[in-house]
């Protein structure tokens, strides 16, 4: 009797009610990050941003530059963090990529001590251009081209 469960699907007595097959929940996409993903990653933002506050670097590109940490993008297995930096002020972020990858493995350690996970992540850094984004958008918007195609706003007088 159990062997035909097992062909049929169901792995045991009562394995039909109230559970999920593995092949079901492994199949299943995603719409975002997990808690889990989103825990970490504002941990390691966290203890990031403290490292690059008080830390000065001996590479002679980090030498007193300030960073921002932006965001953190965990992958699903979280072995691998995305990190977003800016700077501050309208200072491009490209050309210090090189430089923080070169620290990436000191940085890694760094923020290690402490974390309650089975691994460290391995740390990517990336340029945050949301806040370019966000400017281009806004002056999309106040834009004559898009003005001309927008109804006229009411009148707070009239009201």
């Amino acid at each position: 009797m159990l062997r035909d469960r097992t062909r049929s699907g169901m792995t045991g007595a009562g394995s039909g009610r109230g559970r999920t097959d593995r092949a079901s929940v492994a199949g299943k996409v995603q719409d975002g990050p997990s808690q889990r993903m989103r825990r970490v990653a504002e941990d390691i933002r966290h203890r990031l941003s403290a490292v690059l506050a008080r830390t000065e670097f001996r590479d002679p590109d980090l030498i007193g530059v300030h960073l921002t940490v932006a965001e953190v993008r965990m992958s699903p297995d979280l072995k691998h963090a995305t990190v977003f930096v800016s700077r501050l002020g309208n200072v491009p972020t490209d050309p210090l990529l090189p430089a923080l990858k070169r620290v990436g493995p000191f940085l890694r350690s760094a923020i290690g001590q402490g974390m309650r996970t089975k691994f460290v992540p391995e740390l990517h850094f990336q340029a945050d251009m949301a806040l370019d984004e966000a400017t281009r958008i806004n002056r999309l918007l106040h834009s004559p081209e898009v003005a001309r195609d927008l109804p006229p706003a009411p009148d707070p007088d009239e009201a």
